[in-house]
């Protein structure tokens, strides 16, 4: 069966997401599996999937499936159903959105991937069978209130910069793959404590509970569902929320506010600030902190450099862009690439490299 590409133009497909007249909720689930054809069971999920009008984006690979989708709500139930009926995916968790309307895709995108997070790992030992402890939302409070429990944050810096858990350690690196060689050294002398993971969905703690526990650490946990899960459950059950700030997600909404804290400041004039963009400049994409008032005064762009540079006639902008290599490009405190304070000065490297949107990883 094969998939068919899509011949539509982007602009048409949004136009026509705009006009639908149904409402539509997101969903994220994942599921470690082996899977012996990823393209034939790409190709089966894409047909059901496209039937019931299903947009979003999936990756498929030999180890499972990660996949965020906006469902037609009148073909809620229907989808829920369809997941369920495949073996595969029998008991997967379906997190909905916390704060969306469901309309931040507006084509269905499955593609086939190495794996469905990039983790760096080669050792041919490791295994994904033996993974820490799930935990619920009520467990989770209970454990993060005692004594020498660790918190750890396994997510990338600039969605912790937004919002985390109380006392959460943060792994601070660009890439997972990063984090978790950061995380067996940042944390070998606390092989004895109870360990506590977290991230937006589950998929990346998962996977870290195992490695963590592949070498060597005994009392490893990892948050059922993710921050997605746990926030739904504190309100369904009035349980204390210890999660404080913004969740960042991957899609066009780049983060759901959970509380009403502000707890990060704009990378440009330092004011409390906690909404993510890309740089309009598209040679140079940055993922940054803007607060409004730097939004309106640099016209949506990271410096001044990028802000005149859009001003060139079309023709300029498309010869300086050419044979630009599209990596990641995020404004990274951590490293001190730049900082909020030299963020309009120092900017050569900013023009250089063009940076994906956001590269999806929960």
């Amino acid at each position: 069966m094969a998939v068919r590409h899509n011949r539509i133009s982007q602009k048409e497909l949004k136009r026509r997401l705009r006009e639908e007249i149904h409402s539509r909720i997101t969903l994220s689930f994942y599921k470690y599996f082996p899977v012996s054809d990823t393209t034939k069971f790409r190709d089966e999920l894409y047909h059901s999937l496209q039937s019931f009008g299903v947009f979003g984006r999936i990756y498929i690979a030999p180890e499972g499936i990660n996949a965020q989708i906006s469902v037609p709500l009148p073909e809620l139930d229907n989808v829920e159903k369809y997941l369920r009926s495949v073996d595969s995916l029998s008991g997967i968790r379906l997190n909905q959105a916390i704060n969306d309307n469901g309309k931040s895709f507006w084509v269905l995108k499955i593609k086939i991937r190495e794996k469905i997070v990039a983790d760096g790992i080669s050792d041919p030992s490791f295994s994904l069978e033996k993974i820490g402890t799930y935990v619920d939302a009520a467990t989770f409070n209970r454990l993060s209130d005692e004594d020498g429990t660790v918190i750890v944050d396994m997510r990338n810096h600039y969605e912790y910069e937004v919002g985390h858990f109380e006392n959460a350690t943060e792994i601070p690196s660009d890439t997972f793959r990063e984090q978790l060689p950061m995380a067996v050294d940042m944390l070998k002398e606390k092989k004895e404590k109870n360990i506590v993971l977290y991230c937006t969905g589950g998929i990346r703690c998962e996977k870290a509970s195992a490695y963590l526990k592949h070498h060597g650490f005994k009392n490893v946990f990892h948050l059922d569902g993710g921050i997605i899960h746990y926030c739904n459950t504190v309100r369904e059950l009035s349980l204390p929320n210890k999660f404080h700030g913004k969740n960042f997600v991957f899609d066009d909404r780049l983060g759901e506010k959970i509380t009403r804290e502000v707890i990060s400041r704009c990378h440009q004039c330092g004011q409390p600030a906690d909404n993510h963009t890309n740089c309009r400049n598209e040679g140079c994409h940055l993922l940054f902190i803007q607060c409004d008032k730097c939004a309106i005064k640099f016209e949506g762009c990271c410096s001044v450099e990028c802000q005149k540079f859009i001003q060139l006639p079309e023709k300029e902008r498309g010869i300086f862009r050419k044979g630009i290599n599209k990596g990641r490009n995020v404004f990274n405190k951590s490293r001190k690439r730049l900082t909020s304070s030299t963020l309009n000065e120092n900017h050569d490297e900013m023009l250089t490299p063009a940076g994906n949107k956001h590269l999806p990883e929960t």
